[in-house]
This record gives C-alpha cells, structure tokens and sequence, in this order.
C-alpha cells in the first residue's frame, strides 16, 4: 500500500511544479482550438499500432508452435492494454497476455517467455528509433540531453546481451541456477520449459527478425500518433524531434516512480520542448492529450473483456 502512495505523491507533485509554470489561459485555448480531424487520424494510428503488436506477438507464439487466431490475440491485447492503462501498474496487461495463450501454449512459462521476448524486442525497436530520431534532427543540439552515440551504445549492448540468450540457452539457465533455492524441482522444471524455448526461437530467426522489423513499425506509427496531436494544435514540431521524445518518455516512464507515468512523462516532454524553444505549454498539451486519447482507445479493451463473459453466458445457456 506504501509503494502506490509514494508513486501517486511522485506524479502530484511534478505536475504541480509543471502547472506552476504554465499559463492556464493560453494552455486551454490551445486545447479548445484542438483539429477534431487530426485527433481522430492519431486515434486510427493507435488503432494500427495495436493491430501491428498483435500481429508481431502471433509470429513469437507461431515460432513456438502456439497458434491462435489473429482475432483472439487482437482482443486479448485490447484487453492487455486497457489493465495497462487503468491499474496502478504496467504489468497488468502482460498477466492477461500470458492467462490468454497459456491454455494453447500447454505452459505459464511458455507463454511468459513469449510475453517477455516480446517486451524485450520491443524495447530494442523503441532505442532504434530514439538513435535515428536523435542523429537526424537538426533541432536538437547533438541530438539532445541524450547524445544519439548513448542511444546507438544502448541499441548495441541490448543487441549483445539478447544474442547469448537465443544462442546459448543453456549458458542463460545456469546463471539462473540460484533460484533453485526456493524450490528446487519446480524451478528446475521452468527452467528447462525455458532453455526449450528460447533453443526454439534461436532455430526460427525469421521470426525475430521479422518481429524486430514490427516493433521498429509500432515505435515509429506511435511517433506518428504524437505527431498528428501536434498537427492537431498547430504545434511546430516534426517526426525526427518526436522519434526522440516519445522514446525517452516510454524509457523514463519504465522506471517504478510515479503512477502509470504521469509526471515523468510530462517532465519528460517539457524538457524537451523547452530545449527546441517551445512552450511548456506545448509540451503539456502533447503529453495529456495523447494520454487521454489512449485511454478512450483502451475503453474498447473493457468492451473486449466484458463480451469475454457474454460469450460463456451464451455457451452456459447453449448447453443447458
């Protein structure tokens, strides 16, 4: 209980500070001259950003032999992404991935290696993209706070640690061997359901790569979902200077400070903003809107969740 107060006083206060320093008048004026078209075009590029996850996710369950239909993993992410959105915590929606595909996958800790190889590559794309936004952009000066080498350094070492894991899944479990402290014979048993996974994938590497190349995709039509707000209020701003803002705020945001990133993420966006000249104003407006816009996307994920107890309802009554 002490751990969500301290994250909730976390986002309060930064948004405090921020709020302090902005001018509501011009802020709100911003917002209500906001383009309903533009905000409706970033609602349809979440929804391709979500269509892309699903569709990656699939290739990493194929890899491992687990097939689902496209439709059941689309809703099951919709879900995902709605606990992600509406619990004090971003891991909520990696517990319905794995209870979803579990039952197919005949393993938890099948389906939570897929999960994690999935949030893993997706990292990866998130820093490719932040190394290609910070080495092009001409408005930030060397590319930003974060120079594009400490990104490319990051891509890098990333790449370097993931490589040993596929190649040599049996060198990752024995470095894992402590853990059998807590319990000997159920460890030794996920541990070995994880060397078989991971030996798999190493054998499927059109699979990853074509899963890299998806998670390269979201992270950049996220950029564009942040890119059409911008549009939306007249904001100057451009992809390249956003495909290292958004990045940076996802990786800050990943730290377990604040509640669900709000604060940080915003901090996140108004340094940046006040480095290329623009208005805190701006920064805040981005940031809050694009939270908003994903929250209202992730009701359909509630609607996914409940039709989840019609369609037993009508099974139960089917069979009576």
């Amino acid at each position: 209980m002490l751990l969500p107060c301290v994250k909730a006083g976390v986002s309060i206060a930064l948004l405090a500070v921020l709020f302090s320093r902005v001018d509501m008048g011009r802020l709100w004026a911003a917002a209500r001259g906001a383009s309903t078209g533009w905000l409706a075009a970033a609602l349809a590029l979440y929804g391709v950003m979500v269509i892309a996850s699903a569709w990656r996710w699939g290739l990493l369950l194929t890899a491992q032999d687990v097939r689902l239909p496209f439709r059941t993993l689309t809703s099951s992410f919709l879900v995902a992404t709605f606990f992600n959105n509406f619990l004090p915590s971003n891991i909520g929606g990696d517990v319905v991935r794995v209870a979803d595909t579990a039952p197919a996958a005949g393993s938890k800790t099948l389906a939570t290696t897929i999960v994690l190889l999935d949030r893993g590559i997706g990292l990866l794309g998130l820093f490719l993209i932040a190394a290609i936004g910070a080495t092009t952009t001409s408005r930030l000066a060397d590319g930003g706070p974060v120079a594009p080498i400490v990104l490319w350094s990051g891509f890098c070492v990333a790449m370097v640690v993931a490589a040993p894991a596929l190649l040599r899944p049996r060198a990752l479990t024995r470095l894992l061997q402590p853990l059998r402290i807590v319990h000997p014979e159920w460890v030794d048993i996920r541990l070995a359901r994880l060397a078989a996974a991971l030996s798999r994938f190493g054998q499927a590497p059109g699979a990853l790569a074509a899963c890299f190349g998806g998670a390269v995709v979201v992270q950049a039509v996220l950029v564009a979902f942040y890119l059409a707000i911008a549009y939306s209020m007249r904001i100057p701003i451009g992809f390249a200077e956003l495909a290292v803002i958004v990045p940076i705020s996802f990786i800050v945001q990943m730290v377990p400070v604040s509640m669900n990133g709000f604060g940080v993420r915003e901090a996140t966006f108004g340094f940046y903003f006040t480095q290329l000249g623009l208005p805190l104003e701006s920064a805040l407006l981005i940031s809050f809107v694009g939270a908003a816009l994903i929250m209202l996307f992730s009701l359909t994920g509630a609607v996914a969740y409940l039709s989840r107890g019609r369609r037993v309802d009508q099974l139960d009554a089917s069979a009576v």
